[in-house]
């Protein structure tokens, strides 16, 4: 995600304020753990940091993970784990995600903006 993509931080151009969700910092972690440049990465995940508030998971977090898994494995189209944790987030702080992953609008009452 992070090795020189341009279109990092377009998608939240119009927003007052960003976040991450803690899966999100967990999964820079772990690019940043199994590239080349570990060291470097991680020094620019720990900036972005020091720039972005986390969301962290709590007990609603995870009823509503529990619940968008069962629904999405009913209707036979489920997403990453990680990505059912990150729209839980969303959901139960009533924000909009920023995402170019597609699969994201499998889930109808989750707002998501397409990071360009």
């Amino acid at each position: 995600m992070l090795a020189g993509d341009a279109g990092i931080g377009r998608g939240q151009d119009d927003a007052e304020k960003t976040f991450l969700a803690v899966t999100s910092v967990g999964e820079l972690y772990f690019g940043a753990a199994k590239s080349g440049r570990p060291e470097l990465n991680r020094t620019t995940i720990d900036r972005l940091l020091g720039e972005k508030e986390v969301l962290p998971c709590d007990s609603a977090v995870a009823r509503e993970y529990g619940r968008l898994k069962a629904v999405l494995r009913r209707q036979g189209t489920p997403i990453p784990d990680n990505d059912i944790w990150i729209a839980a987030i969303a959901l139960r702080k009533e924000m909009t995600l920023v995402s170019r992953d597609r699969h994201f609008e499998r889930i109808p009452e989750l707002r998501l903006v397409a990071w360009r």
